[in-house]
């Protein structure tokens, strides 16, 4: 493994939906700030690093997943209440009030664990579905390099999703293949990974539908790279991973 690759951050991100009977589901998608270091002012699903905090607690209720997935799957949850209020994965549904003060806890430093102690609170892990994992090869020099696990989670009923304010500033429920339009018009930027996995997105109809695909495709790490296609440079993903596209003219690719 070369060192560019060593030195890469664990993340996680979570795919949030809700059918919408008719047509395809929403997908929560958040704009991000245009201060931040990494895509800024482009629009992600939500979630980020992982820390020490989230392996900790990983140790102490990750249960028969490894380590390493237990501990991304609670940086998933944290992540999206810190960016988005949203409740995922809890083993009952969350109060309203309960969600406001979980989110300010967390936004001034007390951690997951603690937070969750205090409300009296569970975690239900299983409920996020493994559905992709990236990171950038060495030669795509990104600025910030992450070993991104992605997941599937089904929209908690009843709630409302929020801007933090800090690192997002706007959301919005759309279905995927309308927010690529949106972005094909010049009105909205995404990088490479959201790119592609919005296209294996907008595959399916439903909720239940996508989570049967994401459980019958093992997650393999998906690493791009260059090769040469009709005399043109392209970037170019594996295509046995449930990707519709697995190549991008160097020439239109967006990175972080």
């Amino acid at each position: 493994m070369t060192d560019g690759v060593s030195e890469s951050r664990e993340a996680a991100t979570v795919v949030i939906l809700r059918d919408c009977p008719g047509s395809a589901p929403e997908i929560l998608m958040m704009e991000r700030a245009s201060s931040m270091a990494f895509a800024a002012g482009a629009l992600v699903f939500p979630g980020g690093a992982l820390d020490a905090g989230d392996h900790a607690l990983a140790t102490a209720i990750g249960g028969q997943l490894a380590l390493d997935e237990a501990a991304a799957r609670i940086a998933a949850i944290r992540e999206t209440l810190e960016e988005s209020g949203l409740a995922i994965a809890f083993t009952r549904p969350v109060e309203a009030d309960r969600i406001v003060a979980m989110r300010r806890a967390l936004a001034e430093g007390m951690g997951f664990g603690e937070v969750l102690s205090v409300h009296g609170l569970e975690l239900a892990l299983d409920a996020l579905v493994p559905f992709a994992r990236w990171q950038p090869a060495p030669f795509e020099m990104a600025r910030r390099v992450f070993d991104t696990r992605f997941y599937l989670a089904r929209a908690p009923e009843g709630q409302v999703a929020s801007v933090d304010a800090t690192e997002n500033v706007r959301l919005f429920w759309s279905g995927a293949a309308d927010t690529l339009a949106y972005c094909d018009r010049g009105e909205a930027r995404i990088v490479f990974p959201t790119r592609r996995n919005l296209e294996r997105l907008a595959q399916f109809g439903s909720y239940g539908a996508l989570a049967a695909h994401a459980w019958s495709i093992p997650v393999e790490k998906v690493t791009p790279w260059f090769e040469d296609r009709d005399g043109e440079r392209h970037l170019c993903i594996p295509a046995h991973l449930g990707y519709p596209v697995t190549s991008e003219s160097i020439g239109t690719v967006r990175r972080g």
